[in-house]
């Protein structure tokens, strides 16, 4: 008989599995909007690189070190077409609010890490509208709400496929 466990007994996960997991997943994120065949007005496809980035925080706060969002940022600039440094600094800002947070909270349950994910969420989509505001475009602020309802209504579904990469990256 087969258990639904077995072939997890014993296995050995290399580094690529451990560490690698997470941050391709976050660089997967950040492809999947470009990638999409989708034309629109204006932006509506929630930052899922961002959003990975957070699920994989509030899930497992010790896997990322504070200087990871500007690695990851920078990749998400380049393959979104934002402009240079902006997801960098929006990144690695939502990285720090986030460890003092964590510093200050020692628990956190559902509602909590989606609170604290909303923020963030609403930080970096209104930073990102302003940094394209001052360049001279990006239009009125209400053109970027249905992307951060989006965003806030896709999180739960997005830390959900993180715990699913989560279990099969640990032995």
């Amino acid at each position: 008989m087969i258990r639904r466990y077995d072939s997890r007994i014993g296995r050995r996960r290399t580094w690529l599995h451990l560490w690698g997991t997470p941050v391709l997943s976050v660089m997967f994120g950040s492809i999947l909007v470009p990638i999409l065949p989708i034309v629109a007005q204006s932006p509506f496809m929630p930052p899922f690189g961002l959003m990975i980035l957070i699920a994989w925080r509030v899930l497992r706060p010790e896997i990322w070190p504070l200087w990871i969002g500007f690695p990851l940022g920078l990749f998400d600039d380049v393959m979104s077409g934002q402009p240079i440094g902006s997801a960098p600094l929006i990144w690695t800002l939502i990285l720090l609010a986030l460890d003092i947070e964590g510093q200050r909270h020692f628990w956190r349950d559902y509602w909590h890490g989606w609170i604290i994910a909303a923020l963030a969420l609403a930080f970096a989509v209104i930073a990102d509208w302003l940094i394209v505001h001052m360049a001279g475009q990006g239009g009125r602020i209400n053109l970027v709400m249905p992307q951060l309802v989006l965003a806030i209504g896709l999180f739960p579904f997005v830390v959900r496929l993180c715990a699913v990469l989560d279990r099969w990256r640990l032995p």
